[in-house]
């Protein structure tokens, strides 16, 4: 049977943004007044900007995604590293630099943070690179396409950062049963929103039912409250289903998933370049469905990531006033 939380508003404070300046951590300005004054801030991986998708498709998703963030109450900040400098919120001129760039971005876990920072490098953050940034500035909600599957570093992460990540679910291409096995193992809470099945990336519907379901942006963000107020230490994976008018046939994807696995092994793929060329193969095998597919879900997650910030924030200036 699905969970369901409900608890009582209470004041959350973020960490003072001093101790980033002396880390050498940038924060934008837009980003550091939205923390100071407590408007929500959704944080978004760069990642899918310079590995995602060719320029200047990634540039104008980029865009998309971070207007939409702002059109529902909450402000955007693209997490990246640029010429060696940590960096949480990127002017328009820093995104289309990393949309250019292109592939010849290292593409930045947690583990490749030092040696980024150490060669001065430009590094497009992953899903573990992007939630450490994200949590030691106190952003509490992060939006990402997909996160990866048990062979992954994503998804280990999520075990030891209070960071909530909304996202389609864990990426078709990988094992969906052995990662929410694992996830449990990790005392990560996992929700799907407003659907009783985990999400599969492209599409809706995995064959896995959720753990807990959650059926507004309001009781995601009681979650939130709970675990942070609790000190779990562990973060929140909230997954949410593309919509059905803009998912690719499961049957398709699921075909040229097989094909392009196959593909990789033949081919002696492996590492963090299996996954970049799985989702270059598969859109390659469905005619460019999963990567439309792919900018829609982000789009979703954004809209819905957004809300959930904005309503987490909402409550706890009412109780701070109330207080």
């Amino acid at each position: 049977m699905a969970c369901r939380i409900s608890v009582i508003s209470r004041h959350i404070s973020s960490p003072p943004l001093e101790h980033l300046d002396d880390l050498g951590v940038r924060v934008a300005p837009e980003v550091r007044s939205a923390l100071s004054s407590g408007v929500g801030v959704v944080a978004l991986e760069s990642t899918i900007v310079s590995h995602g998708m060719p320029y200047p498709q990634n540039f104008h998703t980029a865009q998309e995604v971070e207007s939409i963030v702002r059109a529902n109450g909450a402000v955007p900040a693209t997490i990246a590293i640029l010429d060696g400098v940590p960096c949480i919120g990127l002017s328009l001129a820093e995104l289309e630099r990393l949309a250019k760039l292109g592939t010849m971005v290292s593409k930045t876990a947690r583990r490749d943070i030092p040696y980024v920072i150490a060669r001065r490098g430009n590094g497009a953050t992953t899903v573990s690179a992007t939630m450490f940034f994200a949590s030691k500035a106190g952003i509490k909600v992060f939006v990402t396409g997909g996160i990866g599957g048990v062979h992954r570093q994503g998804e280990s992460k999520l075990g030891k950062t209070p960071v909530a990540v909304v996202c389609a679910g864990v990426k078709s291409i990988l094992d969906i049963p052995r990662t929410l096995e694992y996830l449990e193992t990790q005392g990560v809470t996992v929700v799907s929103y407003s659907t009783d099945e985990f999400p599969a990336f492209f599409t809706p519907n995995s064959g896995c039912k959720a753990p807990c379901r959650a059926d507004s942006v309001e009781e995601c963000a009681d979650i939130i409250e709970a675990n942070t107020k609790l000190g779990l230490g562990s973060g929140i994976l909230i997954g949410v289903p593309i919509p059905a008018e803009h998912a690719a046939a499961a049957k398709n994807v699921e075909s040229a998933i097989q094909s392009a696995l196959h593909e990789a092994e033949s081919r002696g793929i492996a590492g963090n370049s299996v996954t970049p060329f799985l989702l270059k193969r598969v859109n390659e095998l469905t005619g460019g469905d999963s990567l439309a597919a792919n900018i829609q879900l982000v789009k979703n997650n954004a809209l819905v990531g957004a809300k959930i910030a904005t309503a987490l924030t909402t409550r706890l200036s009412r109780f701070t006033k109330s207080s």
